[in-house]
């Protein structure tokens, strides 16, 4: 049922997506669906586009990677400790909603124009959702269930393994899932500076070429990273937090 709605969904836009073509000079500026496909498929069998793929896929794996480490566990101190949120929280929620895709200049002139860059700059978007879920998700858990907890001797280890992890983990991995749409979408904007390598600069590369079809070539690869590492996160979240599928019934 789950495939059959994909498909589905994929149908439409592949509609949609031959109407638009067919209206601009009949798929010479926006090539056809089934044009970009050959493209891709061609694409697929060349060493050089798994270069572009795999440059990508390192740089937001790893910052996803770091923004978890980082986030997730700072997320929990925060949620579960009102002097740490109180000193914390004031600096967490000013930062917050500044764009941080601005600092791009900034991030270049500290770091270098290699990869340390730009993974820091998505991991530290990322960071600042899984972060502020994690917090309020941990912050929101009924006192009773650690009161329940304590009466029978747990320690602050075993509170927080037994209880505020479980309370974290499906707020950090909404986060997270829902993070990758961003992160992919940074990843595009910071391949295409000072890079030779990864699908932003393959696309950006082949539309100042007028490469259009090498052009959707790029962006039919990142389009299928993105939904990667969703359905990545998804698997993590199934396997991590059974008890959330128990509770709704779908084991």
């Amino acid at each position: 049922m789950r495939l059959s709605r994909y498909a589905a969904a994929l149908g439409v836009i592949g509609l949609m997506w031959w109407a638009v073509s067919a209206f601009f000079a009949g798929g010479h500026t926006l090539p056809s669906p089934a044009q970009a496909l050959c493209a891709f498929g061609q694409a697929l069998t060349t060493a050089n586009f798994w270069d572009h793929v795999a440059a990508s896929a390192g740089r937001v794996v790893v910052s996803m990677a770091l923004a978890w480490a980082v986030a997730f566990p700072l997320g929990i101190l925060m949620g579960s400790s009102r002097k740490v949120d109180a000193w914390l929280a004031p600096f967490v929620f000013i930062t917050y909603p500044v764009p941080k895709i601005v600092l791009l200049p900034l991030v270049l002139l500290l770091f270098g124009l290699g990869n340390l860059s730009k993974v820091l700059l998505i991991s530290l978007i990322l960071g600042y959702q899984v972060l502020v879920a994690v917090r309020d998700g941990v912050a929101h858990v009924n006192p009773k269930y650690l009161d329940s907890v304590r009466t029978l001797g747990a320690g602050p280890f075993h509170l927080f393994t037994q209880v505020l992890i479980p309370a974290a983990l499906p707020h950090g991995f909404t986060a997270l899932r829902l993070g990758t749409g961003t992160s992919v979408a940074v990843l595009f904007f910071v391949e295409s500076f000072a890079t030779t390598r990864g699908l932003g600069y393959l696309i950006m590369d082949a539309w100042g070429r007028l490469d259009y079809r090498g052009m959707f070539v790029g962006i039919l690869g990142m389009s299928l990273l993105g939904a990667a590492l969703f359905e990545a996160v998804n698997a993590l979240e199934r396997t991590f937090c059974r008890w959330t599928r128990a509770r709704t019934g779908n084991i």
